[in-house]
Formats: structure tokens, C-alpha cells, sequence
């Protein structure tokens, strides 16, 4: 699903952030992303996303060079992409039915029974059916967290990329939302997560990706899907 070779990714200034990065996801696996704050993590996610782009060696993304990425294309790329933020990101404005279908509004190719319909079941699936309603201002942290995740998954993607997802939860919530990540991917979406709560991610028992200052470690360079 996720192949870097030789990645380097130097900003303005000069700031290297990642360097010379090889990495393999396999498609179905959940793999967790760790190490210290500056250490890549976000930049790595933010290359898969095409939110940025290399400077250097060649990303691959479920059988697609991303240095050929141009144009129309990047918006159909992205399709295929779910990705979940730290801070939800949810406009308070309006309801949580209108946050989670945005994504799909946007695309401009969903009439509104099937955008409806996919709402819904995201909801459902993240235990918020309920609450769609609400504004997310009135919902808890954990709440939002969900939110944030059902409108990431509304359109089914076949990745799911979060960066820092339980970084504003205490630890009883944290583990709420990874068990959540886990069941998308018993369905057989990739998922990659971001995150510096090492304790927790060894409870998860699933592959672990540490970058230490741009750098994989070298015994972390391939992650692949258990067994």
C-alpha cells in the first residue's frame, strides 16, 4: 500500500525532516508511526497525503508514483484517503451530519440519499448515530475524536492515515479510539497512525515504525500486515 524508497524531504531554510526513508506497508496492515516531536512523523503522513511534496527518492501509494501526481489527479488520489487530526478540525457551526458528509459534498459526485446513507453508517460505526444533530461544541473530546473519524471513513477509503488521534484524550478514551482504528481494519483498511504514547501503542501488539530526527531506526524499516 505505502512504499518509500530513499525519501528525503528538506523544507525552506534548510530543515531536513525526513532522510533518506525506506519504508513498506503492506496493503491490510496497521502500523503505528512513533518518535519524539520534530522527530517526522507528520511530514511522512503529510508525503502520503500529497500535501507535500519529496525532495528526494520515490513514494508509491497503492500502485501509484506520487512524483507523476499532477493536476485533476491529486483530487482522485485523495479519494482514496482518509486522514484524522489531533484536533478534529470539526467546523462548530454545524451539526455533526454536516461535518462527516462534507468530504463527500465537496467530491460533487454523491446525490444526497447516498451521501445519507454513508453518514449514517459512519456514524453508526463510530457510536454516534444518535448525535448527528448536535453541534460538536455540545460532545466530549472523545466525542469529536469521532466525529473527526467518521467523516474520514464516510467515503470508504482504502488507507486511513491519523496523526496524534488520542494526543488530547486522557487514557481511557485513547484506547476507545484505537480499538476503533482496529475495527476499520479487521475490514481490510490500511491504517497508519501517528503517535508518541508508546504504552499504548504496545498494548496494541501491531507493527511499530520509529523515526528518530528524520531517520527510520534500522530495525523498524518494513512494516508489514501480521502474518
Amino acid at each position: 500500500m505505502i512504499r518509500f524508497t530513499k525519501v528525503s524531504m528538506r523544507y525552506p531554510g534548510g530543515h531536513e525532516a525526513l532522510k533518506q526513508v525506506n519504508l513498506h506497508v503492506q496493503q491490510g496492515a496497521m502500523v503505528y508511526l512513533t518518535g519524539r516531536s520534530g522527530s517526522g512523523k507528520t511530514t511522512l503522513l503529510r508525503l502520503v497525503l500529497l500535501a507535500e511534496r519529496a525532495t528526494q527518492g520515490q513514494i508509491v501509494v497503492n500502485g501509484q508514483n506520487l512524483g507523476r501526481m499532477t493536476g485533476r489527479r491529486i483530487p482522485l488520489y485523495r479519494r482514496n484517503i482518509g486522514f484524522t487530526y489531533q484536533d478534529h478540525r470539526l467546523l462548530n457551526e454545524r451539526t455533526v451530519f454536516v461535518n462527516v458528509a462534507l468530504p463527500l459534498v465537496v467530491a460533487g459526485h454523491y446525490r444526497y440519499q447516498e451521501i445519507k446513507k454513508r453518514v449514517h453508517a459512519a456514524l453508526d460505526k463510530v457510536g454516534l448515530l444518535t448525535k448527528e444533530r448536535a453541534f460538536p461544541i455540545t460532545l466530549s473530546g472523545g466525542e469529536q475524536q469521532r466525529v473527526g473519524i467518521a467523516r474520514a471513513v464516510a467515503h470508504r477509503p482504502a488507507l486511513l492515515l491519523g496523526d496524534e488521534p488520542t494526543g488530547n484524550l486522557d487514557p481511557g478514551l485513547s484506547l476507545e479510539i484505537m480499538k476503533l482504528y482496529e475495527e476499520f481494519n479487521r475490514v481490510g483498511v490500511t491504517v497508519l497512525l501517528a503517535s508518541h504514547e508508546i504504552g499504548l501503542i504496545k498494548r496494541m501488539n501491531k507493527p511499530l515504525i520509529v523515526l528518530d530526527d528524520g531517520r527510520l531506526l534500522p530495525q523498524t524499516d518494513e512494516a508489514e500486515a501480521p502474518g
